[in-house]
């Protein structure tokens, strides 16, 4: 399991805001462990904290906004949001004197190489890593846009842009390793298109904005008024336009940099979920509104599949130890479930008290008695035959048999005198006699166990 990191030392950055134009120092802090990514406006005496968190975005328009309940902004924190996760920087707290991050050359690669020079340093904690389990898909109902995060080993993204037009055409990019982000993604820069700039400026936007920190695509002829009006706007009048391509015939980083700047952006958006993911984000498409989306469902499942709940061990038992004999088969020393204290049509809650008197502590391990993890599982499923049985008149007449087990993990040991609890829960109706359940067990609220479970169900003649 990698560590926490947080900085070695403090260091600072100066720069224009893209959108308000102002000039901001932006300060990174070391911070303790647990402390994660937090924003404070020093320009602000009171409620300045800003936690960069998905809870706080409140705008996605050219730029992801946070803003905490006291009405108190930072705009456009996606590339210093990339640059810290790519540098897999957990802990650390970023002081501005104005209200937005500097856009600097429009890419994350000024960060990348301050906070790199500050270095970084391992803390005590374990890094929060959230490893997805299933297929999570959404889909803009009004447009083409798409994201879908498979199960993975490890974080990757993948990035499909299109904006109809030659001059860019269809981009494609991806990042297999998180690691390869300051070489590979970081000196993406951001852009627009030439025929956007006016209107942008019209709305009181990118004053902070230049060709030398954006990519000027040129997709239609525009107008010489036009051009001069940008030319005053930048106070730049070496403005050149050419029939089609990039604005003054900037050089590229990389060919699809536009594609590797949405990556970018994605990545930025998905760490203010405010852990490491272990899924393939794809997305079709994408932009701040959608990403920031996205990052909602995955956060919301996050706190779903992490949420303990809190059972009442000694509740009155819907089934004690003879009454769970009348329904399974199995008898002692292998009935690995006690009592059942919660049943519906759809999960069921089993208790197991682990004592020292159990025959397989002899053996496992004679100097530091632990329970084997196949037993759990055995256990689990014993609760589960218990679950899908209920579904039958007669259970006696009916086995259970598993067909597969998935996804099985060991979080922590179980040692005699822990209590073990088996919370089984159906993922689909039961069809043609085959049950599909995920399954975890607790010892003192923490997950010990879990996985997900295949059985049939048939008649015993």
């Amino acid at each position: 399991m990698s560590k926490q990191q947080s900085l070695k030392a403090t260091c600072s950055l100066k720069g224009k805001g893209l959108h308000l134009g102002t000039e901001v120092t932006i300060t990174f802090h070391p911070a303790d462990v647990n402390h994660g990514i937090v924003f404070k406006r020093i320009d602000i005496e009171e409620n300045n904290i800003i936690p960069a968190s998905i809870e706080w975005v409140s705008e996605t328009t050219r730029g992801t906004v946070l803003t905490n309940r006291n009405g108190v902004s930072v705009r456009t924190i996606e590339h210093v949001m990339a640059a810290l996760a790519g540098l897999g920087i957990d802990n650390v707290l970023i002081e501005l004197d104005g209200e937005e991050v500097p856009i600097m050359d429009g890419s994350s690669i000024d960060y990348i190489k301050t906070l790199s020079n500050a270095g970084i340093r391992e803390q005590s904690e374990d890094k929060k890593v959230y490893n997805l389990q299933e297929t999570i898909q959404w889909k803009d109902p009004n447009s083409d846009i798409e994201f879908i995060a498979v199960p993975a080993d490890s974080f990757k993204v993948s990035v499909l842009v299109d904006y109809k037009t030659q001059v860019l055409g269809v981009q494609y990019a991806e990042l297999q390793n998180i690691k390869d982000f300051a070489k590979e993604i970081a000196p993406s820069r951001t852009f627009c298109f030439l025929h956007e700039i006016l209107p942008l400026i019209k709305a009181n936007l990118i004053k902070g904005g230049d060709v030398e920190n954006a990519i000027v695509y040129v997709n239609h002829i525009v107008s010489d008024q036009e051009i001069g009006e940008i030319a005053t706007f930048f106070n730049r009048h070496d403005i050149k336009v050419e029939k089609s391509g990039i604005l003054n015939n900037i050089e590229l980083h990389f060919d699809n940099e536009v594609a590797r700047h949405k990556l970018l952006d994605l990545i930025g958006d998905l760490n203010l979920i405010g852990q490491s993911i272990n899924a393939h984000i794809i997305a079709k498409y994408p932009g701040h509104a959608s990403n920031t989306h996205f990052a909602k469902m995955i956060a919301n499942k996050i706190k779903k599949d992490t949420l303990t709940p809190n059972f009442d061990v000694n509740v009155k038992p819907l089934f004690n130890s003879n009454d769970i004999k009348k329904k399974i088969p199995h008898r002692f020393p292998f009935l690995l479930v006690d009592k059942i204290i919660e049943l519906t049509e759809s999960r069921v809650v089993g208790v197991k008290n682990a004592t020292i008197n159990e025959e397989f502590f002899t053996g496992h391990f004679p100097q530091e008695p632990v329970m084997p993890g196949v037993l759990i599982v055995e256990g689990m499923a014993q609760t589960g035959g218990i679950l899908v049985l209920s579904q039958v008149p007669d259970p006696e007449n009916y086995l259970t048999f598993f067909l597969s087990m998935d996804k099985v993990k060991f979080r922590n040991k179980v040692s005699p005198g822990d209590t073990l609890v088996y919370e089984m829960i159906l993922l689909e109706p039961i069809r043609r006699g085959i049950a599909h359940m995920k399954g975890k067990a607790y010892v003192n609220q923490k997950v010990v166990a879990e996985g997900e479970f295949l059985a049939q169900i048939t008649k015993n003649y």
